[in-house]
C-alpha cells in the first residue's frame, strides 16, 4: 500500500487576521507540519491542495493576495504537488484523481481546514473513490457554525465531524498516534 499525504487548505486566511479566521488553525498548523516532516523524512509523496475562490462574491482565498497563499508552517518545498481547487471537494475538477492514480497511491493521509468544509467533503470522496484515509484530527481546524438561532462552538463541529468520518470514511488519529 502506498501512501501519499494531502495538506488541504492550510492558507493564510484561516489564521489570526486572515478574512476567514478559524479556531485553533495555529496549532493545526504546527501539527500538519509534524506530519509532513515525517513524510518529506520518509520521501513519501505530498500533495498541498491550495483552494482560490472563482466566485464574484467570494470573500477569502482571493487570487493574487496575502491570504490565498499557502501558511508558512506547512510551506511547499521542491518539487511536491501543488493542486489548485476551486470547490470544497479537492478531487473536483482539479487533477488529484490523475495524480493519485499515477504514483499507484491507495492510502491517504489527510490534514488541513476546514474540517466541516473540505477535510468533509474530500475524505468522503476518497471513500468513494477507493481510497483508505487517515484523517489526523489535530491538523485540523474549523470554526462555529449556526443554524436558525442556534451555535454550535468550534470544538463541537470538530468533534461532530470527525465523529461521523470515524469508521466507514476513515480513521481518525492525533498527530502523536501517528507518528506512534
Amino acid at each position: 500500500m502506498t501512501k501519499a499525504l494531502i495538506i488541504i487548505d492550510i492558507q493564510n486566511d484561516y489564521f489570526e487576521n486572515g478574512k476567514m479566521e478559524l479556531v485553533g488553525s495555529e496549532k493545526a498548523s504546527k501539527n500538519a507540519k509534524t506530519i509532513l516532516e515525517i513524510f518529506r523524512d520518509k520521501n513519501l509523496p505530498i500533495v498541498h491542495i491550495q483552494h482560490i475562490a472563482t466566485s464574484p462574491t467570494a470573500t477569502f482565498f482571493l487570487p493574487d493576495t496575502e491570504g490565498v497563499k499557502i501558511n508558512k508552517n506547512v510551506e511547499p518545498k521542491g518539487d511536491e504537488k501543488v493542486i489548485i481547487k476551486n470547490y470544497p471537494n479537492s478531487f473536483r475538477e482539479t487533477e488529484l484523481l490523475d495524480f493519485l492514480k499515477s504514483k499507484q497511491i491507495s492510502e491517504l493521509v489527510i490534514c488541513g481546514m476546514m474540517t466541516h468544509m473540505c477535510i468533509d467533503t474530500t475524505t468522503r470522496a476518497a471513500y468513494d473513490l477507493g481510497f483508505k484515509s487517515i484523517v489526523i484530527g489535530d491538523a485540523c481546524a474549523t470554526k462555529d457554525l449556526e443554524l436558525d438561532g442556534e451555535k454550535a462552538n468550534a470544538k463541537e463541529v470538530q468533534i461532530a465531524y470527525l465523529s461521523a468520518l470515524d469508521g466507514t470514511f476513515a480513521e481518525i488519529q492525533k498527530t502523536n498516534d501517528f507518528i506512534g
